[in-house]
């Protein structure tokens, strides 16, 4: 299975083709993503709309905002010509390491925020009676801010396993790296920094870490809550509609029972719900892939990462 000759995926003419278009693409995305989440963190801020569905909303939208701000620098810095020895400095490996963490830890306190969303949005109206004691206030900060310090702690395997390694290699007079299979007269030595996995079990542990916690697992909780979300979808709709005609007449004005105002207020608790539950299933469309690409990065290995892998992130480090 992990003869050389195996080919999982030919995308190498993908990844040519891409290539010219992914730093525009990355860009706009983080512009314009990072323009929302603000004015998301601004409307959600203010003093009417502050509940705890809109303090995670907010949470979600601080961490989301800090992923794409971080990601311009490093676009910026592979949008030049890496085949230059001068592109590989110690300080760029530094800087590739703390991608790789930062952008992971706060990737994966938007997935548990998100995961977190839809938990407290199921109580509220599979439990609204229980709704104010488990999902208030005080205990949703809470959440958040343990959201926030254990994350990090679970992507720790990622920095072990991540090691900045020196290697000397010829350039030309322009400083551009030379083959090493070739003789050239006119070259000199010196000495690039690349990041490499500092050895196969620690490579793996990253690679479980980040295709199954990271990924997999939040992705299989929000469809079994998203589900659940659906089936309460379809309750409520049917006690509308054992509710429909409590309507009494008096003294020739149409007056409301309290069955009509539990039931509008349904209405309003359900386009809530389904409003969330677009956001839920958008995430699932984007983040299920990943997840099925790294847990395969870990069952099949170096060829599978490579070929399928790498060639869609169009980066290679």
């Amino acid at each position: 299975m992990n003869s050389s000759a195996n080919t999982y995926c030919d995308l190498k003419d993908f990844k040519i083709g891409y290539k010219n278009y992914h730093i525009y693409l990355s860009m706009t995305v983080c512009i314009f993503g990072s323009i929302a989440n603000i004015l998301n963190i601004f409307v959600l801020s203010t003093k009417s709309m502050r509940s705890s569905t809109n303090f995670i909303l907010t949470a979600l939208a601080a961490s989301d905002l800090l992923v794409m701000l971080e990601y311009i620098p490093f676009v910026h810095m592979f949008n030049h010509n890496y085949l230059y020895a001068s592109h590989f400095t110690h300080v760029f490996a530094v800087f590739i390491v703390f991608h790789a963490l930062f952008t992971q830890a706060f990737h994966f306190i938007s997935c548990c925020l998100t995961v977190i969303l839809a938990i407290w949005r199921y109580v509220a109206i599979k439990f609204p009676q229980k709704n104010t004691d488990w999902c208030g206030d005080n205990n949703t900060r809470w959440t958040i801010l343990l959201t926030y310090l254990l994350c990090p702690f679970v992507c720790t395997p990622m920095y072990f396993s991540m090691e900045i390694n020196g290697i000397e290699v010829s350039v030309d007079e322009n400083d551009k790296i030379l083959s090493k299979n070739l003789e050239f007269v006119n070259h000199t030595n010196t000495t690039i920094y690349i990041v490499r996995y500092g050895n196969k079990v620690l490579k793996d542990i990253s690679f479980y870490v980040y295709g199954v916690v990271i990924k997999l697992i939040p992705c299989i909780l929000l469809t079994i809550l998203s589900c659940l979300l659906i089936i309460e979808l379809l309750k409520a709709k049917q006690r509308r509609r054992n509710l429909t005609g409590a309507v009494t007449k008096e003294k020739g004005a149409i007056k409301r029972s309290p069955n009509q105002k539990r039931m509008e207020k349904e209405k309003q608790a359900d386009r809530t719900t389904r409003m969330l539950l677009a956001v839920l299933l958008l995430f699932l469309m984007v983040e299920f892939p990943q997840a099925i690409f790294g847990v395969l990065n870990h069952i099949i290995g170096e060829e599978f990462e490579s070929q399928c892998y790498q060639p869609l992130g169009e980066f290679d480090v």
